[in-house]
């Protein structure tokens, strides 16, 4: 029996434009056109902020898997912070490898490294199942108003 493929966990990185990062997305929603010249200024706009976490999996020099939180700054709690987990996504033929696991836990660790008291995050009821195994839990109902561009 062959021994179990490990995966590493890391920030995302320039260089993922051209490792399928974006592809991994639409597997997600729709990603639109974007090129290398936007990739680029978006991820600079997101570290100058310092309050972005994009997180990947590569296999075989593509990505296959990302996770991104957003960490709130609050008034509330003694003005603390909330990590929204947002766009977690494995790619279709990677999928039970436990890597969207992998994933919610590097940002809840990034979460609890960054001082937030607690992360929260949207799903599908079908995805319920799947974020309880990483330990979050059901919480109120999740709204929505879509802006017209």
């Amino acid at each position: 029996m062959a021994a179990a493929q490990e995966y590493t966990v890391r920030k995302l990185e320039a260089g993922d434009f051209d490792k399928g990062f974006l592809q991994v997305l639409g597997h997600l929603t729709t990603v639109g056109d974007v090129s290398r010249e936007v990739f680029e200024e978006q991820m600079r706009r997101r570290d100058a902020s310092g309050a972005y976490h994009t997180v990947v999996i590569e296999d075989q020099g593509r990505v296959v898997a990302t996770a991104s939180m957003v960490v709130e700054l609050k008034f509330i709690h003694g003005c603390s912070k909330v990590g929204h987990i947002e766009d977690v996504v494995v790619h279709p033929g990677m999928r039970g490898k436990r890597l969207g696991l992998m994933l919610v836990e590097a940002l809840i660790e990034a979460a609890r490294a960054d001082g937030c008291y607690k992360v929260i995050l949207d799903c599908a009821e079908s995805n319920q199942a799947f974020y309880e195994k990483a330990g979050l839990q059901r919480k109120e109902v999740q709204m929505v108003r879509y802006l017209d561009r």
